[in-house]
Order: C-alpha cells, then structure tokens, then sequence
C-alpha cells in the first residue's frame, strides 16, 4: 500500500483461499486487458471471460497471455460449457480448454435444463483435468429455486469434486440470489449459510449495494464475483472500510444522526 493506516480489517494475501475478487472480463481487447492487469493484479484473484464471449473475442490467446504473465488465472464463463453440452459437444469442450491451457472451468445450467446427476457426473470428469467452479442458480428471473434446494445442490456439487460454488446473479445482479430490483435475498443466503461454509461460496455480486451487505455480513474477505475490471479497486476499499459504506463498520462505530438540527420544511 502507499503509506500506513491503523484499523484496517485484515486481509488474506495471494495466493489465497478466502476473499477471493473474481473480475469479469467481458469483452476487453489485449491493450485494455494489459491496463486492467497493470492497475488491478493484486487485487484480482481470477478473471472470467463473460458468457461465451470467449468465442468472438479477436486475439483471444493474447489476452490470456496477459493475464497468464500477470499470475491471474482465467476461465471461460459458464454459459460457454452449456452451448456445448447442449450440442452434445463436451469433448469438444474438453479440447478447448487443453487448447487454450486454461487450468479451471465453469459448470453451470443456468440456461439450459440439465439433469443434476447428469451435471455432477461433468462435473466430476472435469474435476480431473482442471480445476472446477460450479454455478447454482438460474438465469430465468421467473425460476425461484427454494433455499433447501440451494443447499441440496451446492452440497452435491462440492461432492462431486467442485473445488467451489457460485451464486448465479448474472453480470446485472438481479436474477437468483437477488430480486429483480438488485436487493439480496438475504433469508436464502443465511440460509444457505447454515450448511455450506463460507469461503466454499463464490457470490456474484456486480452492484456496489450488493458487494456492501455481503461484506457487512461475512467480513472483508468474502469471496465476491462478477465484479467489473473498473470496480476491483473500489471493491477493495469497501472491503478495508476505506468508502463511505463501510467507512464506520470495521471501527465498530455506530453512525449517529444529527438531531440538534430542526427539521427543514419547504414553503
């Protein structure tokens, strides 16, 4: 850090296990990903390139070199695993992940209907060759998946070789662990809470009201995902109490209102 400051919550350092930062790269070209990586790599765990844009994005090795020379892991994002599986392709999918030399992948069914057991069996086949994340949620706003079935699944995938589980939000926040306004589905995640241990959770959470009550309820280092190359520096003052949001929480000061004031009433 550039100078010293007393009180800080501690953070775990990279490599690490908890308070992983999970960017999502969703389109940058090699230049933009060289400045993301300039500015950000210490406080970017692992990158995923969003949805299948994998597919079209133009010098795709480049930039995974980039991120590669930067020490930043980096998968393709879930959605790309299911236009596979839905073309009956996964030994193609197998193919290019070895192509690519990308050492973890993304096992989601937020888009298509996949049989559970069918899922984990994928899961378990990969969980040979590369390191696993696992998506639980749907895409589909209308599909309200019940806080039992939640757990069920994230335990089944954690068993069947998943080195961790991700909360489906999607890039906008506002589909599975929240409502459609962005606000939290808070008695589904402390819910899922009281089964699943924490820093086995990866939660998307893209918007910034999202990043703050997750962090207020499990400490700076939560592990947070979906974040946006330009919010990984922010995120990271919000989880040392360095932005208003949480500027008090970590000092366990309460924020006082100011009643010696009238209150203003407008003619």
């Amino acid at each position: 850090m550039n100078y010293s400051l007393k009180n800080l919550p501690e953070r775990t350092r990279k490599p690490r296990q908890v308070g992983f930062t999970m960017a999502m790269d969703k389109g940058l070209s090699v230049r933009e990903a060289e400045d993301f990586v300039s500015n950000c790599a210490d406080h970017v765990d692992i990158i995923k390139l969003g949805w299948a844009t994998s597919y079209v994005t133009p010098r795709l090795k480049e930039k995974l070199a980039v991120y590669k020379e930067a020490g930043i892991p980096c998968y393709f994002g879930g959605t790309l695993f299911e236009a596979f599986i839905i073309r009956d392709q996964f030994d193609d999918y197998r193919k290019v992940l070895d192509q690519f030399g990308l050492q973890y992948a993304e096992v989601s069914d937020g888009s298509i209907d996949l049989d559970h057991d069918k899922k984990c069996e994928y899961i378990a086949k990969l969980a040979g060759q590369v390191t696993v994340l696992s998506e639980v949620g749907s895409k589909d706003a209308d599909k309200i998946i019940p806080p039992y079935m939640w757990i069920d699944l994230m335990q089944k995938e954690l068993e069947a070789g998943a080195w961790k589980v991700i909360g489906e939000a999607r890039e906008s926040g506002n589909v599975g662990l929240f409502r459609s306004t962005g606000e939290v589905r808070s008695g589904l995640v402390q819910e899922i809470l009281t089964k699943i241990p924490f820093e086995k959770i990866i939660w998307e959470a893209p918007q910034k009201a999202q990043q703050v009550w997750f962090i207020k309820l499990l400490g700076a280092n939560v592990n947070l995902g979906n974040i946006a190359p330009n919010e990984v520096i922010p995120l990271e003052t919000i989880r040392l109490g360095l932005r208003g949001d949480t500027f008090l929480h970590f000092l366990g000061i309460e924020r006082k209102k100011d009643v010696s004031a009238p209150p203003f009433h407008a003619d």
